[in-house]
């Protein structure tokens, strides 16, 4: 069964950048492919909210407003990984950020926890002077 572990949070500095990793493991770069995967982060006490997704097979790509041109995702299928590149960071981008899949493999705005599926356990990013 396929099984997502993220990757590279830390504390980083208002205007700064951070690089996530999301990780698939169970299955071959090509089956991930087939899933669109999405980034999300959660805030204390509020909910899971979609960041950024990416259609299966190279589709088309989606990003919530308060995260659009400043995050891309990108995709290794060689390394089974999906990315999150995060620059121009700000406080208000503080939350436990997790990778998921859809298995519809559509990437559709708004990006609802709900449809995805084999969540990872998360990596904290804090934004802070």
């Amino acid at each position: 069964q396929m099984q997502f572990a993220e990757s590279g949070g830390g504390l980083e500095q208002p205007g700064g950048s951070l690089r996530l990793s999301c990780a698939a493991s169970g299955v071959s770069g090509f089956t991930m492919d087939r899933y669109a995967i999405g980034w999300f982060h959660q805030m204390p006490g509020k909910e899971r909210e979609g960041v950024a997704c990416l259609s299966a097979l190279d589709g088309p790509t989606s990003y919530a407003e308060s995260v659009k041109g400043r995050f891309k995702i990108s995709k290794d299928i060689a390394k089974a990984t999906v990315d999150l590149q995060m620059n121009s960071l700000k406080p208000e981008d503080t939350a436990v950020y997790y990778c998921a899949a859809d298995s519809s493999g559509r990437c559709l705005l708004p990006i609802e926890s709900t449809k995805y599926s084999f969540w990872g356990q998360g990596t904290q990013v804090t934004v802070a002077s």
